[in-house]
């Protein structure tokens, strides 16, 4: 008997579509130190083989997670220095602080492990830098964006960009560490709450 015509329409699986869920499903529980290639394949339904033909490393797969299936905050911070102008400097930094703290809270877990290990540390840095990425990116990305600001005259002409965007980030990171890591204390303020007055304050000292 002939068979059927294949159903065009049919939803075809993703090897890395599959391998990528299960990286950031195991990245989150176990850490980066922790979580193996064996095991992360094992979990998308494929071999460890297959897994390699599509990421060289677990710091290439790591990187994968950060950018496909993390909060999009390195896509902001390049479409607003694309575009400044197009929201007043208040709105792009809470929607930067807001993307942050939901960023830092899954990312924060995930590399956390890797502090415990020098050696395992030391060679994620290195894939991180034949990578061309790291975690000293979002921060150079933020002050490329209030550069451009103050190119537009909407930032004050002497103040520092670098310094206001590691003030930015750094104070979400540190939420991130202090509240949402361990789930021991809840933070006094929302997201959005503190995104909103993260931004008002930095603001404050940089705005015209």
């Amino acid at each position: 008997m002939t068979p059927p015509p294949a159903d065009a329409t049919a939803p075809v699986p993703l090897t890395r579509t599959r391998i990528l869920d299960a990286g950031h499903s195991l990245l989150l529980t176990l850490g980066l130190a922790r979580a193996t290639t064996k095991e992360i394949a094992r979990a998308a339904n494929c071999s460890e083989a297959a897994l390699y033909k599509h990421f060289r490393s677990k710091e290439e797969l790591f990187v994968a997670v950060l950018r496909e299936r993390l909060p999009a905050l390195n896509p902001l911070l390049e479409q607003l220095t694309a575009a400044p102008g197009e929201r007043t400097v208040e709105q792009s930094l809470t929607e930067i602080a807001r993307q942050a703290l939901l960023f830092y809270r899954q990312s924060f877990p995930i590399a956390a492990s890797l502090y415990a290990e020098p050696r395992l540390r030391r060679r994620h840095q290195e894939a991180m830098r034949e990578l061309g990425t790291g975690p000293h990116v979002p921060i150079e990305s933020l002050q490329a964006y209030l550069r451009a600001e103050q190119a537009a005259g909407r930032v004050r002409a002497d103040a520092d960009p670098h310094a206001a965007a590691a003030l930015l980030l750094g104070a979400c990171a540190q939420r991130a560490f202090a509240y949402d890591a361990d789930g021991g204390a809840e933070p006094p303020q929302s997201t959005e709450d503190f995104a909103a007055g993260l931004a008002r304050t930095l603001l404050a000292g940089i705005g015209v």
